[in-house]
């Protein structure tokens, strides 16, 4: 069977693992650690995030596993339910479900967790950016003939980036685009201060416009472990054949990106299973 990993924030409830019956004893960062080490050997894990039992239930933890591959949590689920793993006692292990009335719009992962996945999928060389452009816009006055009386206009650092991300072994190439925008306050910014927040501001311009780039690839994983890629662009870059037609595309779309990245926030309140054993067990 074919599997379809996106670059988005997992929330299918095929990919999230709730684990139940912890012990009392370790810390919750114990705890989180241990459950990284055995949950991440069936796959890249998204998050694992433990917390304690409620007061009517006994001492103990909880904690709540997201992977990225549907295929990865079901062997997790199968191998690790009912087991000691790293306590005396068997944990419980069991697929979430989300109430069918709970739904959640797909999140695009940041750089970084766009890189993990990479890396992960393709291999540390298996991948690679290349820049095509970085254009500074930012809005800043000279300070020069500035009229005194004439209200200041508040100043911002702007940078538009464009590249592309190559797959050399599928002969696949995927463009992003990215806007980052920082305010500027004139009375308060020294020197190297405007640098850092130059260099700040055009880092967050390349990373935004790589998290673009792998939103329009997505992930095909095969039975026997073999991945392949498939290529979605969006419908206004499918005909950019050059870098001077891409960049003549960019400019007419403007990305509205403070709505960007607002959002890989687990929804943790819409969470139930299908067995009526996850209820934690209240105290005696």
């Amino acid at each position: 069977m074919v599997e379809l990993v996106p670059f988005a924030v997992p929330t299918e409830s095929d990919k999230t693992l709730l684990v139940w019956e912890l012990s009392a004893g370790p810390t919750a960062e114990d705890l989180h650690h241990s459950l990284f080490t055995v949950f991440s050997q069936f796959g890249l894990l998204y998050s694992v995030r433990v917390f304690p039992n409620a007061a009517v239930a006994r001492p103990g933890f909880y904690a709540i596993i997201k992977f990225y591959s549907a295929r990865a949590a079901h062997r997790a689920q199968t191998a690790c339910d009912q087991k000691q793993l790293f306590q005396k006692s068997p944990v419980k292990v069991r697929l979430g479900t989300r109430h069918k009335a709970v739904k959640h719009e797909a999140l695009a992962l940041n750089s970084s967790r766009c890189q993990e996945l990479a890396n992960y999928y393709f291999g540390f060389n298996g991948w690679s950016k290349r820049i095509i452009k970085l254009q500074d816009l930012s809005d800043l006055e000279e300070g020069e003939n500035e009229d005194i009386v004439a209200p200041l206009r508040k100043q911002s650092l702007k940078f538009f980036c464009a590249l592309e991300v190559m797959l050399p072994s599928y002969e696949c190439r995927s463009p992003g685009v990215g806007m980052a925008e920082e305010p500027l306050d004139k009375l308060e910014e020294g020197p190297l201060s405007f640098l850092m927040k130059r260099k700040m501001t055009q880092k967050l311009a390349i990373q935004k416009a790589m998290s673009d780039a792998f939103q329009k690839l997505l992930i095909v994983v095969l039975e026997s472990g073999k991945t392949a890629v498939v290529y979605k662009p969006c419908e206004e870059i499918t005909d950019a054949k050059t870098e001077e037609e891409l960049w003549d595309i960019i400019q007419v779309g403007y990305f509205s990106w403070k709505q960007y990245g607002q959002g890989e926030e687990e929804c943790l309140s819409d969470f139930s299973l299908e067995e009526e054993e996850f209820r934690l067990p209240e105290l005696d």
